[in-house]
């Protein structure tokens, strides 16, 4: 596994982020059958071949949603009240009536080592990331579209997919 190239990465994202939403599009209209167990193939490929470690670019610039559960189980963790816990490390977006991070990088990632300092109690949204291996990938497919400019795993999930299904 070798470890991932932020910089290459994008260039790649940049001259084929249009046709890669343009195929994720298509197979949301038109799936063929038996998408989701080509899915789960290619997503058992893609962690062969990807590490997260070597690149932490979901925590570098995006953030999770924190459910009440979340911040309930992260405060306890941490030691604190769930009110303290929102008040020093999130904002209330009214639009998305979510819970978010306040900064990026994300206050939890250690940047030399780009592990989670809370891993163990880490938010559900970061757990599931990059939820290529959901049930039914149809339902993730804005999802996919999106990430794919932030998760070489999920650039990685729609390269493979082009060659295996003709749209």
């Amino acid at each position: 596994m070798q470890p991932v190239n932020l910089r290459s990465f994008k260039l790649k994202v940049y001259h084929h982020q249009k046709a890669f939403k343009r195929f994720l599009g298509k197979l949301g209209k038109k799936p063929p059958k038996g998408l989701d167990k080509i899915a789960e193939q290619v997503n058992a490929e893609v962690w062969q071949e990807v590490d997260c470690l070597s690149c932490a670019n979901c925590c570098k610039v995006m953030t999770p949603t924190f459910t009440n559960k979340d911040i309930k189980r992260i405060a306890t963790h941490l030691e604190m009240s769930q009110q303290e816990f929102r008040d020093k490390w999130l904002y209330y977006d009214k639009k998305s009536k979510d819970w978010m991070n306040t900064t990026q990088p994300c206050q939890f990632l250690d940047l030399k080592s780009n592990m989670c300092s809370i891993y163990e109690v880490r938010p559900s949204d970061c757990a599931g990331f990059p939820h290529l291996a959901k049930k039914k990938m149809v339902d993730y497919m804005h999802v996919h579209q999106q990430n794919i400019q932030y998760c070489p795993a999920t650039y990685k999930m729609v390269e493979k997919m082009m060659e295996r299904v003709d749209l």
